[in-house]
């Protein structure tokens, strides 16, 4: 039975393609109409003046994407979960397959790399040669639903263990609390790296994340140490 794509996917590429219902030339002069319909996925062919219905271009994208489908399902010899199937389905719907069949992505994915699928995701951000920011966002929200559910980050840093809290009051256990707050800021922090060549955002996230990390760190230390000499 062939794999289709399911309810998050399908939003996601309704949300990033838009819904035209007047053919229009995209930013490189492709002429498009609905959900991103072009004539290399088949007629109707686009022209000035094609117009559909809000329900005619629904069942377009439907039918668009049933190859689109089936070119993932037959590219992709790793196993995948749904919303992992969806984001490359997305992504194979704006790029086409051959892009997919040729990618780094997909060798890399079937050799068993599912790590390095966002960063791999992040360099297909370009048309006619430029950067397209609506391209860099699309591949983040692709490497977002790649990751729901799912684990990505390789170099994800294992907590450290921390003395049980029964037994402390006061300062030593706002102490410990702000030191486990720390240390959950720099763990999310971590896991946000594979992400943080996708956008701006991010680089921001990860920046935030590290920063108030290292001065939670610092302040629980501090407390702790006041607490032991009896300062505090």
């Amino acid at each position: 039975m062939s794999r289709h794509i399911n309810e998050e996917g399908l939003l996601l590429i309704k949300q990033w393609e838009g819904c035209r219902l007047k053919a229009y030339r995209d930013p490189v002069g492709i002429w498009t109409v609905g959900y991103g319909h072009t004539d290399a996925a088949g007629p109707p062919r686009v022209g000035a003046g094609l117009s559909l219905s809000t329900a005619e271009a629904e069942a377009l994208l439907r039918r668009d994407l049933a190859p689109v489908e089936a070119a993932v399902e037959a590219a992709v010899k790793v196993p995948l979960t749904d919303n992992q199937f969806a984001a490359l389905v997305s992504f194979t719907f704006n790029l086409g397959a051959a892009n997919l069949r040729r990618s780094t992505l997909l060798a890399k994915l079937n050799a068993g790399d599912y790590a390095a699928v966002p960063k791999e995701l992040a360099k297909w951000n370009r048309a006619g040669g430029r950067v397209i920011a609506g391209l860099s966002n699309r591949r983040a929200a692709e490497a977002g639903l790649w990751a729901r559910d799912a684990f990505v980050a390789s170099n994800y840093v294992a907590p450290t263990p921390v003395a049980r809290l029964a037994g402390l009051d006061g300062n030593g256990a706002a102490a410990t609390a702000i030191g486990l707050a720390g240390t959950g800021a720099a763990e999310m922090a971590q896991q946000l790296l594979p992400f943080v060549g996708v956008s701006r955002l991010l680089q921001y996230a990860f920046v935030a994340l590290t920063m108030v990390g290292a001065a939670a760190g610092l302040v629980g230390a501090f407390r702790k140490a006041r607490t032991d000499a009896g300062l505090a």
